[in-house]
């Protein structure tokens, strides 16, 4: 087949599918060099989990409204367009990082607001072509060998970062890993001139999508079951690797914590790809949710760097075993729902608002319990309570049944390809 490569056996990718993985694999190595010390830059400047929480909470607001307008755009415009403004605006946060400079901590819900937007316009479009490049056949291969380039992205930029902030006075060595992730975002803004144009048509009506639950019993458990990642994912994002950073004081030791969870991560990912068959998902799912949650418990009874570098082992084998069958039940319920082909857009940016509906109650609650009681206290119940999110996804996904006629078939509309996605701890 002309343009295709032979990976895997019989799995093929295209030309266009290959450019895709170079964009995520830019992309995750920029923001796992940077993003995790963000969150320490600001903390060093006002030591308050207030400023962390309201940074974060600006950054899954704005994600799912950018979302509702990259959606509509992609619906009147090339997609290609919308992906290129999303990096264009991740490489805008990383540019506004550098001239704040050391008030960074004093704009930091302007700083979550455009992180957002680059997110909301880069996975819209990003899951769009993911699903219009892969095919049934090699979702598992894309979703897998994505969560290989995050791991390894992971296992390198993170370390390097550490070592070169602890190595260089004050706050130079944080210029530096900024400066060198706004260069990989601009190196992707140039990768998607090379991708083929692939504009729409028709009306962005995500309402109908969204009220598509009361007749899609699937669609409504895989929305639910996003809502209660978001849950886990709002605060362990950022609290986890604060607690690193307090436990050791060191940025180093966040970047080895960071390697040891990509780490094993990479070869679980690996692993998980070859090993997971369809047949196998839900035993995944409740496999790794199961042991994400468990995991919680050891930093709770003893919180030392010893104990937090096994939490990383653990949630980075998790990761893979419980994502990459997850990713793909996911995109294989809407590849089925109604009008799946015509209405991929408005599937896609429903589904991320289930997510950040989830992220923003988690840290809403947050916000809420650290008002009333003190962090010390309060943080604890929280990371047991809402770190349970991964493992009761299981019991929404348990009951989908993916057998049987698409609706797509139904309609007499090409059932078209499905998607990808990212993210947390």
């Amino acid at each position: 087949m002309k343009n295709k490569l032979k990976v895997l056996g019989d799995i093929e990718i295209d030309r266009d599918l290959k450019l895709l993985l170079t964009i995520g694999g830019l992309y995750a190595l920029a923001t796992f060099l940077s993003n995790t010390f963000v969150n320490i830059y600001l903390w060093k400047q006002s030591g308050e989990y207030v400023d962390i929480a309201l940074y974060n909470i600006s950054v899954y607001i704005m994600q799912p409204l950018t979302f509702i307008l990259a959606g509509r755009w992609a619906k009147k415009v090339d997609r290609v367009i919308v992906l290129r403004l999303g990096v264009a605006f991740l490489s805008l946060f990383y540019m506004t990082v550098l001239i704040v400079g050391e008030s960074a901590s004093k704009y930091n819900m302007l700083l979550g607001a455009l992180l957002g937007i680059g997110y909301g316009f880069y996975w819209l479009a990003f899951n769009v072509l993911t699903f219009e490049v892969t095919e049934p056949e090699t979702r598992d291969f894309f979703n897998g060998f994505m969560g290989l380039m995050q791991s390894f992205g992971g296992m390198i930029g993170p370390v390097l970062a550490g070592y070169i902030i602890s190595r260089l006075a004050n706050f130079t060595g944080y210029t530096i890993i900024f400066t060198i992730s706004f260069i990989l975002f601009a190196l992707a803004v140039a990768s998607t001139f090379f991708l083929n144009r692939r504009s729409a048509e028709g009306n962005f009506t995500f309402r109908r999508i969204l009220q598509e639950r009361k007749h899609n019993e699937d669609w409504k458990r895989i929305l639910y079951a996003h809502t209660f990642q978001g849950l886990r994912e709002g605060i362990f994002v950022f609290v986890i690797s604060i607690w690193v950073f307090i436990t050791t004081q060191s940025e180093l030791a966040l970047g080895t914590f960071n390697l040891i969870f990509s780490g094993f991560s990479f070869v679980f990912y690996l692993l998980a790809t070859k090993m997971i068959k369809p047949h196998m998902r839900k035993g995944a799912i409740f496999v790794g949710g199961l042991s994400l949650y468990l995991a919680v418990f050891l930093i709770l009874t003893n919180m030392s760097y010893t104990t937090l570098l096994i939490y990383g082992a653990i949630i980075g084998l998790s990761y893979p075993i419980f994502t990459v069958p997850y990713a793909s039940m996911t995109f294989d319920v809407i590849g089925k729902g109604w009008k799946a082909a015509e209405m991929r857009i408005e599937y896609i940016v429903v589904r991320e608002i289930f997510v950040n509906l989830g992220r923003v109650s988690s840290i809403a609650i947050f916000l809420l319990a650290i008002t009333f009681f003190s962090p010390e206290a309060s943080i604890p119940y929280l990371l047991m309570t809402l770190g349970a999110g991964h493992f009761i996804i299981y019991f929404f996904v348990k009951g989908i049944k993916l057998h049987g006629t698409p609706r797509e078939k139904e309609n007499k509309v090409p059932l078209g390809n499905e998607i990808a996605d990212h993210e947390n701890r």
